[in-house]
């Protein structure tokens, strides 16, 4: 019998975890291998160019470009401030006096004698790159970043949007089969708050707990059309995660109203009031990318021992009866269930295609039969 293998989505209390971080160009690493750094460290520091503008000097002073020597008041290499003098002429017998100023501040990157332009360069802007998670750093790239070793509690999810952001786990509702989140009922102040939710939420709640400050929300499911007003748009198919939106969303298991699988909420449960590290960057396609939530140790100490040990690779899953799966394809999108059977010879299924299946029974006795490449293996 044929074997199949499925990406997994990890749900663990204790896993070491490797995190790159890594700057969009070359710049300077500003921590060594083996320092201890925490989630807000800066590890780089680069500076993206600015612009490049071009000033017609030539066209605005009504001349032709040779014409302009001897009137030019910079030369290239010179930083100028918005409003600064570039060229000036005083015209015949001191009338029609005639001058070009600066529209913006940068520095003189050339002067073009052929066609009368001088360009300027505006300001680079500054990139840092945190820890994001506290750890001990494993690898240093010279110029482009580290590697960041951790130990700690990670959940990933199945889908999200919004980028990273770190806050204090707090439960939001009391079982995951709960429906949107009772802000009302939540004391206190929910600024830099990570809140747990359980099978939907609206997007008025999102909204609301965006601007009660929250830095994210973790439930199980939400609906379509309330993630398309969330965002203000259709997703596409690119990667997630660079949406402008005031609280990051992490769903454990998929679109609709979908109950948090237990495991998830109790282990979420267990780590109200600790601090965590999120964001919500997915993509599904080739070089998967899964949201999370990942909770490291809060020591130093403590952290250190732990990060000091080999990270082990758990063994990838077989599907195999009695192994726990959930459907991320229609129409059982979400459904989590265990693999009962997985018959040997393919069949053919409602699109017309020849594969092979299994059969999955839910948690609730319900039983389905789906192609064996529509389930993913859920890790321990």
């Amino acid at each position: 019998m044929a074997t199949a293998y499925a990406p997994g989505l990890t749900v663990s209390p204790d896993q070491v975890v490797l995190k790159r971080r890594r700057l969009p160009v070359a710049g300077q690493v500003l921590v060594e291998r083996g320092q201890w750094v925490s989630h807000d460290t800066v590890v780089a520091r680069a500076e993206l160019p600015g612009d490049l503008e071009t000033v017609r000097l030539a066209e605005r002073m009504q001349m032709e470009p040779d014409e302009l020597r001897g009137k030019l008041k910079v030369k290239v290499g010179d930083r100028v401030e918005r409003g600064c003098l570039l060229a000036e002429s005083a015209g015949l017998f001191g009338l029609f006096r005639s001058e070009v100023r600066s529209p913006l501040s940068g520095t003189v990157e050339y002067i073009a004698e052929a066609t009368g332009h001088l360009g300027i360069r505006r300001p680079p802007s500054p990139i840092e790159v945190t820890a994001y998670v506290s750890g001990r750093v494993e690898e240093v790239e010279a110029s482009q970043g580290v590697v960041i070793r951790t130990r700690g509690a990670l959940i990933q999810g199945i889908f999200g949007v919004g980028g990273e952001r770190q806050g204090e786990i707090r439960m939001a509702v009391d079982s995951p089969d709960d429906g949107d989140l009772r802000v009302d009922a939540l004391q206190g102040s929910l600024a830099g708050k990570v809140l747990v939710g359980g099978a939907c939420l609206s997007v008025d709640t999102l909204r609301r707990v965006g601007e009660m400050g929250a830095a994210g929300v973790v439930v199980g499911g939400i609906r379509d059309e309330d993630l398309t007003a969330y965002l203000g748009e259709e997703i596409g198919v690119a990667v997630t995660g660079d949406e402008d939106v005031p609280a990051t969303l992490v769903v454990t298991e998929g679109f609709g109203s979908i109950r948090m699988a237990r495991r998830t909420f109790e282990l979420l449960r267990r780590l109200e009031g600790r601090f965590a590290s999120l964001h919500g960057a997915t993509q599904i396609r080739a070089g998967a990318v899964r949201p999370e939530i990942l909770v490291p140790h809060v020591a130093r100490e403590e952290g250190e021992a732990a990060a000091a040990e080999t990270p082990g690779r758990p063994a990838a899953k077989i599907l195999a009866p009695g192994i726990r799966v959930r459907a991320v394809r229609q129409p059982y999108f979400g459904e989590l269930g265990m693999v009962t059977e997985m018959p040997p010879q393919p069949v053919r299924v409602a699109s017309g295609a020849v594969v092979r299946i299994l059969k999955m029974k839910t948690p609730d006795g319900r039983e389905f039969v789906l192609p064996r490449a529509n389930v993913e293996i859920l890790e321990s």
